[in-house]
């Protein structure tokens, strides 16, 4: 093989390897950014959760003291 034969075969593998490097870098960032949004729910969630054991505790209270 000579060095031109290795540069033309080379040349196409080192782009596809590094297009595929950009896409994954890109892929872990949008993920990334999911994540971030699942987490926010659950906070949401959590609040909304103590918020309605906090009511029914109050309104627990209530039905005892009738």
């Amino acid at each position: 093989m000579t060095g031109e034969q290795i540069v033309a075969i080379a040349t196409p593998m080192a782009f596809n390897g590094a297009l595929i490097g950009v896409m994954v870098l890109w892929l872990k960032s949008r993920f990334d950014g999911v994540d971030e949004r699942f987490k926010a729910i659950n906070t949401r969630f959590d609040d909304m959760r103590d918020l309605w054991r906090a009511e029914l505790h109050r309104v627990e209270e209530v039905l005892d003291a009738a």
